[in-house]
Formats: C-alpha cells, structure tokens, sequence
C-alpha cells in the first residue's frame, strides 16, 4: 500500500477537522444555525486579510473572483493595467479584454518580478488607467511582484490596484488595509487548507466607490448584492455549504496558531525548499523574488521535467507540478503553503532527489535533504 503526498500548488492537503466537519449531516442554508457559521467565518476571514471591510464568499474558482472584480469595477471601454509575468497575470487581461476594456500591458520575463517603476511610469503616461490588475504570488512562474511598493503608487491617484492573492493570502504577510490594497481576492484550495470550490474578495471603500459607476453586466458576482446579504449574515444565493463549514474549521486552526506564527512557518519552509534544490545543483526559476508558495526549478539538462513529474506521482507517490506552456517539461514546481509542514517539506524533497536519481541525473543522495534540514531545524530551536 502506497501512502500519497500532495505538494502541489493547489488543491492542497485538506486538515482532519475540517474533513470531518463537512462530512457531517447537511444543514439548510437559510436557518440560524448555518447563518451564526457563515457570521463567524465572515469574522475570521476579514483578520486573514487584514481588513476591516466584508470579505465576500463566491460559490466558484478564483478564476470567478477575478472576472467579478472586473465585472463589478469598470465599464466597456475602460483601461486597465495588466502584469503580465505568467499564466495568470495573462488571465487578467484576457477576461478584462472579454468586456471590452482596453487593456495595456507590461509583459514580464517569466521568473522576473515587475518593476514598481515601470508601472509608475506606465500610469504617468497614461493617465486614463482604471486599474492595474497583478498577483501577489504568480503561481505559474513562482514569481512574487512588490505589491507594497505598488500601492505606494496607486494610493492618491484615481486607479485602483486589484491583486490575486490566491496563492498570497494566507501565506505571506500583506495587510490589505495597511498598504493600501484596493481589491484583495484569494481561493479555498490552496492556503485555505479546502477543497477548490469557494473565491474570497475584499473592497476597499476607494474601490466600493468605483463600482458604483460600472455598467458592466453582472448578476451571480454582484458584489454590491453579496454585501447587502453579509449584513444579514447569508450569501446572496446558494452557498457551498460544506465548504463553508469546513472554511470555518480552518479559520480556527488559523486563530489558533496565529498569523505571525502562521507565516514564519510558510517563509521557513520555503526557503528549505530552495536551499535543497540549489544544494542538488538546481537552477530557481525566481531567484530574485521568489513566490511565498511554491518554488520553480530548472531540471538538469537531459531530463524531461513532465516525465519527472509522472514518475514522482504514479512511482513514488509524491505530487509535485510541471511547467507551463514554453516552460512545460523543463521546470517542477514544489509547494510549501496550506496544510504541509516540516516533514512534508523533507519527504519531497528526498522524492526529488530519488527521481533524478532515476532519470540519470547527477546528484547525490541526501545533500538536498541536509539543506533542508539546517532550515527547518530553526523551528526545533
């Protein structure tokens, strides 16, 4: 019998308690008791993001919190800013393109973070830009872009910044209220420790503002209509019920640790994971700014990465993730957010290790595994 790991960058490990919790018999969403659940999680996840407004629940991927912030924000013909370093930050602009805004972009070497000043220089130039649109964390080339300096720019000029914190929040320390971030989104699946099915979204008062002028249609992600419902502790339509409940059970965990504690748990094991890759004489795809979650390697020369990544999931049981587009079969991604731990971080470590080992690579055995471990015994301290 062979036991599984999960090391991907999304969906990740799901916790006992919260397994447990949406396996237990279902309750009907307009009653008191699901609406003192749904009151309590909405409490919690405003603390994660650190904001004082509502954070919305959207029955759907991340993907929807992304389209219903553009939908709900500005109106056909509106410019938008998009970062484009990865698959996601192409996503952006492709869903503000599919309503008619135009879209400017500033394409980014994949494995580069953008440069605050070129964006700055990009809304000088064009005064008229509405928004710019970025991740956090850009999963796809494990990448993190400055969002902090980035909202020093946006603050006092009529442009909001709409940030993808779907593999941020949760992770890394962003405090939404204090830098200035104007719409935070995130998802259930990566460090929200739940199966993919809910997207999370918080406005700030400046963006709230603006989507009183978007005509944009909308109806399922009307944010206006999931605010009213909050006040009244209910979601506009339907919830996921189960998730919710689960969600509520994760928040917990979160209280519990804390979110300093929570966060040094994440820096520290993601640069374990990096120490181990350059330790095996791999090359990081993002080693000037490396993402909160997930770490990209080159493979050695000769290896083909998609097979790499096969037999670590079929053969050894351990499910890491491949490239994308120009990158597919030349990188491997490994997670360090949600439910994984120290001894997580080991097992895939030596997982690697053991596959490259397989695939004719020249790399000895257990030198990733002690960089590792010089990391993660701080913890031990």
């Amino acid at each position: 019998m062979k036991k599984n790991y999960l090391l991907a960058p999304g969906p990740t490990p799901v916790p006992e308690s919260a397994l447990l919790a949406m396996a237990k018999p279902m309750i009907h969403h307009r009653t008191p008791q699901f609406s003192q659940i749904f009151k309590e999680t909405c409490e919690m996840l405003r603390d994660v993001f650190q904001t004082k407004e509502d954070v919305l629940i959207l029955a759907s991927s991340g993907t929807g919190a992304m389209e219903g912030s553009i939908t709900n924000l500005f109106s056909a013909g509106d410019e938008v800013l998009a970062i484009n370093g990865g698959k996601f930050g192409e996503r952006w602009g492709q869903i503000s393109e599919a309503y008619g805004l135009k879209v400017h972009w500033i394409k980014v070497e994949w494995g580069d973070a953008v440069e605050a000043d070129d964006v700055k220089k990009m809304l000088d130039e064009n005064p008229n830009i509405k928004g710019v649109l970025t991740q956090a964390s850009e999963t796809s080339t494990t990448v993190q872009h400055p969002i902090k300096e980035l909202a020093t720019i946006t603050k006092d000029r009529d442009c909001l910044l709409i940030v993808d914190g779907i593999t941020a929040v949760g992770v890394a320390d962003i405090p939404m209220d204090e830098w200035g971030i104007d719409v935070l989104l995130s998802g259930s699946q990566k460090a929200f420790m739940l199966p993919p099915g809910l997207a999370f979204v918080a406005l700030s008062q400046k963006a709230w503002k603006q989507s009183e002028t978007s005509t944009l249609p909308k109806y399922y992600f009307n944010f206006a209509k999931e605010k009213k419902n909050i006040a009244k502790d209910t979601s506009a339509y339907t919830p996921a019920v189960s998730l919710i409940i689960g969600l509520r059970e994760v928040l917990l965990l979160f209280k519990e640790t804390g979110l300093k504690e929570m966060f040094a748990k994440m820096d520290r094991l993601g640069r374990a994971t990096r120490a181990a890759m350059e330790a095996l004489g791999l090359k990081l795809l993002a080693p000037k700014a490396p993402s909160f979650a997930v770490t990209g390697v080159y493979v050695p020369e000769g290896v083909d990465g998609a097979a790499l990544v096969k037999y670590m999931r079929d053969t050894i049981g351990v499910t890491i993730a491949g490239g994308q587009d120009h990158l597919k079969g030349k990188i491997i991604r490994i997670a360090h957010l949600g439910y994984v731990d120290t001894f997580d971080t080991i097992t895939v470590v030596a997982a690697v290790e053991m596959a490259l080992k397989k695939f004719g690579a020249d790399v000895q055995l257990g030198r990733g595994v002690a960089a590792a471990e010089e990391i993660l015994s701080e913890q031990y301290a």
